[in-house]
């Protein structure tokens, strides 16, 4: 970019460009889940590998040019539900159940059915986001919402309690109603005018494509920031966090504390002057500085379609979000462990079919020699396929009889190769049979059996109870939202 444009921009654009690096240093991560999410819903022959004279081709046709169906028994898929299904019938609502606020909040909101979606999802791509938002129109007036990391961007963080968060933000796709809605400009008339000119516009795509060029985001792979989908209209919710000038006051002459702005310096001077003239104790001011979270909502083309300091009582951003495990500021979801063996089973179950479709079963050597006269090899074929068929044959030419050769797969190993990729996979994701309610004997006790439940979900503490934090901290911002 050169330094012309980097001028023409305004601070608040400059935010926008921001907003869009962060976007992008979270492709890698898009990308990642988007294959986790394939693999764990049945798509699991699409990874891209090279044929013979090195062409790039998914794994699915490769099999294909080899001769043989690709065949998906998909293992992950289970093993997400297992997890879900034990969370739902052990876990939810234990969080809010003692708090009548809190537990009506979560009634108008389905608050169970979102946060097993959301422990899917952290499954799967190692993220969950949940949106915590004021909205008059539901009854409790708090409104909770999962955000899709697909429309999520947030700068590079290292804490696993995201506090090193300092840019976040979300893509909304919205109608126009609910866009003049959002961005505070449904009161006002010549704002959601404005609003309006702006979408419905005949060089709205132009703009588009020029500002992004301004601030060098045309790359092909960008579209998904800049352009909505399904006829709906795009606009870019970025909170920041800045600094901003304060003023602790003092008034001695009411007993109040309080933080103003700092353009109220002059009106404070104003009336310490005054009260110094009638000799009335005067307002004691210090200079400081404080954090602040800010928001901003953008158009495609740069504009500011809303301005403004956090609302809430807990003065920063709506978004609760969880990484696992974060470590060295990586994301590595749960399933993502699981994928070599799951493709491994496919391998191995495909070479299977392959194997016992290409054996022999069921072929007839019918010597010709043998042939009867009068009969032809058309005749020999209807008879051995009819029910208590009688095949004459003859026998002057030759002493050999028609035989019917029937034999067993070769045996390569290919069986033992599965039950070990079987067992790894039982192994390294932790999900047992005990969990998946298939018990090693028909005889144990119910507190055995329950023992055994107990230590097979060890394995999993991990997952429950970083998913159980991020819920506490999406609980204590709900309380706060308002309070």
């Amino acid at each position: 970019m050169t330094n012309t444009n980097e001028t023409n921009l305004t601070e608040a654009q400059k935010v926008l460009r921001a907003a869009y690096n962060a976007w992008i240093s979270g492709s890698q991560l898009r990308k990642s889940r988007t294959r986790n999410k394939n693999f764990t819903y049945g798509k699991q022959w699409n990874d891209f590998t090279t044929d013979n004279d090195g062409n790039k081709i998914t794994e699915g046709r490769k099999i294909r040019e080899m001769g043989k169906e690709p065949i998906t028994n998909n293992m992950m898929r289970q093993m997400v539900k297992i997890i879900v299904g034990r969370f739902r019938s052990k876990e939810k609502g234990v969080s809010f159940a003692t708090d009548n606020t809190l537990s009506k909040i979560a009634n108008q909101n389905q608050l169970d059915e979102l946060d097993s979606r959301a422990l899917e999802e952290f499954l799967i791509s190692g993220c969950c986001i949940q949106r915590i938002d004021t909205d008059n129109r539901i009854a409790c007036g708090t409104r909770i919402d999962n955000v899709n990391f697909n429309r999520f961007f947030i700068n590079a963080i290292q804490d696993t309690r995201s506090w090193d968060c300092e840019i976040v933000g979300q893509l909304h796709d919205l109608s126009l109603a609910e866009l003049i809605t959002r961005t505070g400009a449904r009161s006002n008339r010549n704002r959601a005018a404005w609003i309006r000119d702006i979408y419905c516009n005949k060089n709205t795509e132009n703009a588009t494509i020029n500002f992004a060029s301004c601030i060098g985001a045309n790359d092909v792979s960008a579209t998904d920031f800049w352009h909505a989908r399904n006829g709906k209209l795009r606009a870019i919710e970025v909170w920041t966090l800045e600094s901003q000038e304060i003023l602790k006051c003092h008034d001695l002459k009411n007993a109040q504390y309080y933080i103003a702005h700092i353009s109220e310096q002059s009106a404070i001077n104003r009336e310490n002057k005054k009260r110094k003239a009638d000799k009335q104790p005067e307002i004691r001011v210090q200079w400081d500085i404080e954090e602040v979270w800010r928001c901003r909502w953008f158009s495609p083309m740069g504009d500011v379609l809303a301005d403004y300091l956090s609302p809430y009582n807990h003065s920063s951003h709506p978004f609760v979000m969880k990484f696992y495990p974060l470590t060295d500021g990586e994301v590595h979801s749960f399933v993502e462990d699981v994928i070599d063996q799951q493709k491994y089973v496919n391998r191995l179950i495909t070479l299977i079919d392959h194997i016992m479709s290409a054996s022999a079963k069921g072929v007839l050597l019918f010597p010709d020699t043998a042939l009867p006269e009068g009969f032809t090899w058309k005749d020999v074929k209807r008879i051995w396929s009819t029910t208590n068929g009688v095949i004459p044959y003859s026998s002057n030419h030759s002493g050999n009889m028609p035989k019917q050769i029937s034999t067993n797969a070769t045996d390569i190993g290919a069986y033992e190769m599965l039950q070990i990729q079987l067992k790894l996979f039982e192994d390294i994701s932790g999900v047992s049979n005990v969990l998946q309610g298939k018990s090693s004997s028909s005889v144990i006790g119910t507190k055995t059996l329950q023992h055994q439940i107990d230590n097979a979900t060890m394995a999993l503490a991990d997952i429950f109870d970083t998913f159980n934090a991020f819920r506490s901290d999406r609980n204590q911002k709900i309380i706060n939202i308002r309070n």
